[in-house]
């Protein structure tokens, strides 16, 4: 895929995205919501289920990884785009790291709570390191996409506690601030794409299998 066509089809995505968000309100969620891509085709989505199910481990990301993997019939998703209304937290990061997704791209930075802004963990490559068996390379990360619209579908939501947020630096747009070309790096050549194959054809089967 050329680059021009990889850029619109990042904007797709994440504009599928955003209009997912805009329907967790009708279901009483706020409007986290996530969609996971591979190379312009759409893998799954799901929206925050919090509220609904009344456990806190059902974030966006959380529900979208886990049907991407269901779907693809593969705990390894590294061909893989997640994309987000807000950047993953902490559980989520994990989990994006583990399922070895290549590129996180979201639409506002959370500077509390943020997997990379407030904790080492999309960014870490120290797991890839020391586990070069279950991680992969930290993904490539673009923030600020679409934060205009994430912003608006918050607000429509509720005025009041999108002004909270905001006078809290809760959530902030974080344009400008990107580590993909720092990252994409680490995936290009042979050995890269030589581990990949490691970990999915030998280490996945003999351990997650």
């Amino acid at each position: 895929m050329t680059k021009l066509a990889s850029e619109a089809s990042d904007i797709a995505m994440m504009r599928r995205c955003v209009a997912l968000a805009q329907t967790a309100g009708s279901r009483g969620e706020y409007p986290f919501a996530a969609v996971i891509g591979r190379r312009g085709e759409f893998i799954s989505e799901s929206i925050n289920m919090v509220r609904n199910e009344g456990d806190v481990t059902r974030h966006a990301e959380m529900l979208a990884i886990s049907s991407a993997q269901k779907k693809m019939r593969s705990t390894s998703l590294h061909e893989c785009t997640i994309y987000s209304t807000i950047e993953p937290c902490a559980m989520c990061s994990y989990a994006i790291r583990e399922s070895r997704i290549g590129r996180v791209i979201f639409g506002l930075r959370s500077p509390v709570m943020g997997g990379d802004s407030r904790w080492n963990i999309l960014t870490d490559a120290g797991l890839s390191s020391a586990l070069a068996e279950v991680f992969g390379p930290p993904p490539e990360i673009l923030a600020g996409c679409l934060h205009l619209e994430v912003q608006k579908v918050f607000q429509q939501r509720n005025p009041l506690i999108w002004k909270f947020m905001k006078a809290r630096k809760i959530f902030v747009d974080g344009t400008g601030d990107s580590t993909g070309a720092l990252n994409a790096n680490t995936r290009a050549g042979l050995r890269p794409r030589l581990a990949n194959w490691a970990r999915v054809s030998v280490f996945d089967r003999l351990w997650r299998g």
